[in-house]
């Protein structure tokens, strides 16, 4: 399986062994790992599991859909998604650039827990659900729950995330997903938001909607969300939005925007989302 400091294993059952005996650094496309080690020696040890061919194809299965944990932006971009992915699909085209979606995972942007991840607000629109798996078996955490803060996340040592899971809509699903940076490509967010709805019988039956690089963790606007069921899917939608909704953020001062902007911001792509939404029907 590879020299002392360093695994790859070409089975599950040995990925979960490697874990089981020792804590180390999970590699699936490495995008965060090597850029975050630059100028100092790899001294870490490492379970590289991109020989895991079993854990690369998304699939179906029964009232989920299975993102597994080797699958790629580009895997998520060129799948034949319903359209209530929209908005995980365009957050993917977001993650860098087209290199950087070849070789990065889903799986690896949600175990890197930055507050700016691409994928998580969208995700968590899609209610999506974390699988981790280990000797002692295998357990399933809400995306809510799992990341816990900036950079942190409630895998055990012992564990691999094999899969996200999302739930397939109870009626049919329209999402988007927007997002405010310095310039146009490679950027890291400033805003961005991620927004599913559910719509039967031209009215709103359910709505999801997070914003992440706003707090520690992406949140939810659960407030908003309510407010927005029983609603017709129209350009409307955008007028029920106000400063109120975004009290579960948090946003800070950093090298990339003041939080009043970020909070300016945030309202405004808000909007703009609710817009979208009704103008992908």
């Amino acid at each position: 399986m590879g020299v002392a400091g360093y695994q790859r294993p070409a089975r599950l059952d040995e990925a979960l062994a490697a874990l089981a005996t020792a804590p180390r650094v999970v590699v699936a496309g490495g995008t965060d790992f090597y850029p975050a080690r630059v100028g100092r020696p790899l001294d870490d040890d490492i379970l590289d599991i991109s020989g895991l061919t079993e854990l690369r194809r998304l699939s179906e299965e029964g009232a989920y859909w299975r993102v597994p944990a080797l699958a790629t932006w580009t895997d998520i971009i060129e799948a034949g998604l319903p359209r209530y992915f929209r908005g995980l699909q365009l957050a993917a085209r977001e993650v860098g650039g087209v290199q950087i979606q070849n070789a990065a995972t889903v799986c690896g942007n949600l175990c890197n827990a930055s507050p700016a991840a691409d994928g998580v607000p969208s995700l968590l629109a899609l209610d999506a659900e974390v699988e981790l798996a280990s000797t002692a078996g295998t357990r399933r955490l809400t995306l809510g729950e799992f990341i816990t803060g900036n950079r942190k996340t409630a895998r055990r040592p012992d564990e691999l995330m094999t899969a996200v899971l999302v739930p397939k809509p109870r009626h049919e699903g329209h999402a988007t997903f927007l997002k405010l940076g310095a310039r146009k490509y490679l950027v890291i967010s400033i805003v961005m938001i991620g927004a599913v709805v559910e719509v039967d019988g031209g009215r709103i039956a359910a709505a999801r909607i997070a914003i992440g690089a706003c707090s520690a963790v992406a949140q939810r606007l659960p407030l908003l969300e309510r407010e927005l069921v029983g609603r017709t899917l129209d350009s409307r939608l955008a007028e029920i939005a106000v400063a109120r909704h975004l009290a579960p953020l948090k946003p800070i001062d950093d090298v990339r925007s003041t939080a009043d902007y970020r909070s300016d911001s945030a309202l405004t792509l808000l909007r703009r989302a609710l817009v979208d939404l009704a103008g992908a029907t």
